[in-house]
């Protein structure tokens, strides 16, 4: 009677969704204040007079117009901004999501269990995934912890996407088929599709009622394996998802016509579990250097990644792995909850399996064969020869900042995620000479469905102590003065934009009103200003903290002049990843991250000058 007792009182993951708080709507006049503050920085005196007026014409004309509209549509949704920002962010691109938009990142197995080895994919890959089928199993039940921030309870939603979903192309619109269920809520797919080798097989993870075993899921993939090493490659369908949406949405309709199987196949994908890839693949690795195992997590084989597929688990043939994933329906901090679950479950059991090695009889694993014509042969060649010319363009690097870490941050009583940012701030304007305007991601999942808002690090606070560190002239005490002021202005954004006060998501609202009225665009969204200070997915550094695990991913620039900066702070080091594109003539991954570590140093040295 007591166990039952106790199991009644624990909470369940998806528990308090109902009660969370509905997204608010923050003030106009707030909301453009703020926004005049961001554009200072690049903008000259009679540049910003300009802007100044055409932000005051709005408050004062269209822009409260549309804001009463907005507030009109808040009031009949809980959020309202979730699926304005899922078409506009994601599913209305028409680019090559596989490329710009995805999130990969490398797994820190090689510093603990599994240095990198040539011979363990396998047995590395299946406790791995039995691990991660674990997970899938204690989300089902409602038993992963739900996440907090201080006593805040946070959203959980998106973690019922990390499995069984799938992002289905269409013609001028992608869609999300997502078919995780749980326990109370009924069946859900419980199969694995695993690539390899331009082929795709499938095989179920719950056998006569129970989970399979890593032996069992090492027999399934060994299986698979020597087939494929055996036997002709298979045509590469998976290439196909890295097209251009309309494009690869035409293509699908086009196999389905083909051979209304074919919709079967692509159907068991969407509805599969995850994504298991085999990668023939042996990148070099080490703790300070992971760049490799990075860049061919979000560039390797376009025939043995889904690239639609929410979560893709790709293992090389020297025992390393990556992630892969599609950036629509999550966010990265929900899979980096899974990821460090699950790597938690395997540093305790040392990385290996110490259960039985009975195998059942279980069905082996099924093939996928899809019906092809040349027409598909010659457009998966097609695809392939475009996403190899696409990704050789990146620049990528993801080293590891060695000589102190968050412990040392906080002890110098200051904020290790703004301590970063105002290093990348200094970094950028010391290779540039000119301030860089910065998208950092701040969550908002204390609110109903809430994903993300734009901190923009880029302030007059930041620039006028870059610039104070490059003039010789000024004082240690000036410069600590200045970096002071700086942090406060940050920590002070970072907590308005996760109390849903940021003002970028407020001003893409109020600009699909007008566009959903059919109304002009007002003139604060075509004003030089706006563009230049980042607006419109126009900024220069695209960063996010990957929080303090020793899981860290990244994804590419948003602009072609631009960087992607992203980081993991742990106690002893950061771990940085920082990409561009090598045809940008001004940008330098390389560089960058390396001026950035030197910011690191200099500023540790400002706070220990001040103390003599």
């Amino acid at each position: 009677m007591e166990k039952q007792v106790l199991e009644s009182s624990e909470e369940r993951t998806f528990q308090y969704q109902d009660s969370l708080p509905s997204l608010p709507v923050p003030p106009l006049d707030e909301s453009l204040s703020k926004y005049l503050d961001s554009v200072k920085p690049f903008l000259n005196q009679a540049e910003y007079q300009r802007t100044e007026d055409i932000v005051k014409k709005f408050e004062n004309g269209i822009g409260k117009e549309l804001h009463q509209k907005l507030l009109e549509r808040a009031k009949t949704r809980r959020n309202w901004l979730e699926d304005w920002w899922l078409n506009a962010a994601y599913l209305d691109l028409r680019i090559s999501t596989q490329i710009y938009c995805n999130m990969g990142g490398a797994g820190p197995y090689i510093e603990h269990c599994w240095p990198p080895k040539e011979g363990t994919q396998i047995e590395r890959a299946c406790v791995n995934i039995w691990h991660t089928l674990k997970y899938w199993d204690l989300l089902r039940a409602e038993k992963v912890p739900i996440e907090r921030s201080g006593n805040a309870v946070l959203d959980m939603n998106q973690f019922r996407m990390l499995f069984c979903t799938c992002r289905i192309p269409g013609v001028t619109r992608d869609s999300i088929g997502s078919y995780f269920k749980t326990e109370t809520e009924g069946e859900c797919p419980s199969h694995v599709i695993v690539l390899c080798r331009g082929r795709v097989f499938a095989f179920d993870a719950i056998h006569e009622g129970d989970m399979v075993t890593p032996p069992e899921i090492f027999r399934q993939l060994t299986y698979i394996q020597k087939r494929c090493h055996s036997e002709p490659d298979g045509p590469g369908l998976a290439a196909l998802t890295s097209n251009e949406r309309t494009k690869w949405a035409e293509l699908r309709e086009y196999l389905i016509d083909l051979d209304p199987k074919n919709l079967t196949l692509l159907e068991k994908i969407q509805r599969s579990l995850f994504a298991v890839c085999l990668d023939d693949s042996s990148p070099h690795a080490t703790p300070e250097d992971y760049s490799e195992i990075a860049r061919l997590g979000l560039t390797g084989d376009p025939t043995v990644r889904w690239g639609d597929k929410s979560y893709n688990s790709i293992f090389y043939s020297n025992g390393t792995c990556s992630a892969f994933c599609d950036h629509s329906p999550f966010d990265g901090m929900a899979l980096i909850n899974m990821l460090s679950s699950v790597e938690k479950k395997i540093i305790e059991n040392e990385g290996k399996w110490k259960g039985s090695d009975k195998v059942r009889d279980i069905p082996w694993p099924e093939e996928l064969v899809f019906t092809v014509d040349q027409k598909i042969i010659n457009e998966i060649g097609c695809a392939k020869e475009l996403y190899y010319k696409k990704v050789s363009d990146l620049q990528l690097v993801n080293y590891a900042f060695m000589s102190f870490g968050k412990a040392l941050i906080r002890k110098k009583k200051l904020h290790p995620d703004t301590f970063v940012q105002l290093a990348l701030q200094l970094a950028f304007y010391k290779c540039h000479g000119r301030p860089g305007c910065c998208y950092e991601t701040a969550m908002t999942r204390r609110f109903y469905h809430g994903r993300t808002e734009t901190i923009r690090p880029c302030t007059m606070e930041a620039v006028e102590w870059c610039r104070s560190m490059l003039d010789p002239s000024n004082s240690t005490y000036q410069r600590l003065q200045l970096m002071h002021k700086a942090f406060a202005k940050h920590n002070k954004m970072r907590k308005e934009c996760e109390n849903g006060k940021g003002f970028d998501r407020h001003l893409l609202g109020l600009l699909l009103i007008a566009q959903e009225q059919g109304l002009p665009v007002p003139e604060l969204y075509v004003d030089n200003a706006f563009t230049a200070s980042g607006g419109g997915g126009n900024f220069v550094l695209s960063t996010s903290l990957t929080g303090y695990t020793r899981f860290s991913g990244f994804t590419l620039p948003m602009v072609h002049h631009g960087y992607g900066f992203f980081y993991a702070i742990r106690d002893d080091r950061i771990v940085v990843t920082c990409c561009s594109w090598k045809s940008g003539p001004e940008t330098d991954a390389e560089v960058l991250c390396r001026t950035v570590f030197q910011c690191f140093q200099d500023m540790l040295q400002l706070t220990v000058a001040a103390q003599l």
